[in-house]
């Protein structure tokens, strides 16, 4: 993999989600406290944004050519060029300290997206699975900080990350949508600083794991119990990747930065971007 370069700075507080759209040839992110969607475009280098009602974890988009997303207090359908956000359904009205974090899609079309504690303390974070317009607790262990979920290009294999508790499982998706068989994909010793963050599966079935803090923060692959990448990146807030362009590993891959909603004493350089 060559050296990154920073392709777009826009101060984010707390970049997440980048997903390439290829209907549209274009990035598109969110700013999670700034309450922001993006969309870059790297052939003409413009940026757009779109105000969220309220905090934005997540975006995907959808065979209509809008998107969906999380926010703090639901799902919505989000139109660019249209209505806006529409509300679809509540997420926890139970637990106003949560919000949403992060989400993917398996090729069944089913949604799966995580919540978290947003003042990172209590294990209230939960999995859910959004399939034919319902919500559904996935049945996983309530954590503090839920980051993921990647998906196998199968379909058949879902990866939770537990953030604080620097671990990754494995579950096996069966074809009525329930996860089960529970076994360790990876759990972190000291050899790796920074917690795992945001997860995805390239084409081979390997899982990319961005590692948020530490003295470096790296865009790691892991794939049958092997460790493959191990380049530093000059920036400490890797949030997750995305990959672009021809199908496989050795296609382009984009990582969103944040910088923290914290003072922090160490170099901010690249973050936000």
């Amino acid at each position: 993999m060559n050296d990154p370069r920073s392709v777009l700075s826009v101060g984010a507080t707390l970049g997440e989600g980048p997903i390439w759209v290829e209907r549209d040839a274009a990035l598109w992110f969110v700013d999670i406290k700034s309450h922001k969607v993006y969309r870059f475009d790297p052939a003409s280098g413009e940026t757009a944004n779109w105000d969220a009602p309220g905090e934005i974890g997540w975006v995907l988009p959808t065979d209509d050519g809008a998107f969906l997303t999380g926010v703090e207090d639901g799902l919505y359908r989000f139109a660019p060029d249209g209505d806006g956000f529409t509300k679809l359904s509540e997420v926890e009205p139970d637990i106003p300290g949560n919000r949403q974090n992060d989400g993917a899609i398996d090729p069944a079309g089913r949604v799966w997206f995580g919540t978290m504690d947003n003042a990172e303390q209590d294990p209230t974070g939960h999995v859910y699975r959004f399939d034919a317009g319902e919500v559904t607790n996935s049945g996983l262990a309530p954590v503090t900080i839920t980051n993921g979920p990647a998906i196998a290009p199968d379909g058949r294999t879902l990866y939770a990350v537990d953030t604080l508790g620097r671990r990754i499982d494995a579950y096996t998706i069966t074809d009525a949508g329930e996860l089960t068989e529970k076994r360790a994909f990876l759990v972190l010793d000291d050899s790796i600083k920074g917690s795992p963050d945001g997860a995805i599966c390239d084409s081979e079935g390997g899982v990319w794991v961005g590692f948020y803090g530490g003295s470096a923060v790296r865009p790691d692959r892991f794939s049958g119990g092997e460790h493959h990448q191990d380049r530093a990146w000059r920036c400490r807030w890797v949030r997750r990747l995305c990959h672009h362009g021809a199908q496989g590993i050795e296609r382009g891959a984009i990582a969103r930065t944040a910088a923290c909603g914290q003072s922090i004493s160490l170099s901010r350089e690249r973050a936000g971007n």
